[in-house]
């Protein structure tokens, strides 16, 4: 095997051990995302419907209160 200037024997561990943590950041990186894509998805269709015919928040509410005094 043949060693660049500086590199010492044995490093190969070392270097599995640097792809392996940087293979593991690009996977928590990827799953997060993934995570906040899905998050915003989420958010989107609740605003859809949310519009699309369910009544605004709080209005009932008024009219409730008013209906009391």
């Amino acid at each position: 095997m043949v060693f660049a200037p500086g590199e010492k024997p044995g490093s190969e561990p070392e270097e599995a051990k640097l792809q392996n943590a940087s293979k593991q950041i690009v996977q928590n990186a990827i799953l997060r995302a993934v995570q906040q894509v899905s998050q915003e998805s989420r958010r989107r269709e609740a605003r859809a419907s949310d519009a699309q015919g369910s009544p605004q928040r709080g209005v009932g509410e008024l009219t409730k209160k008013h209906e009391k005094k």
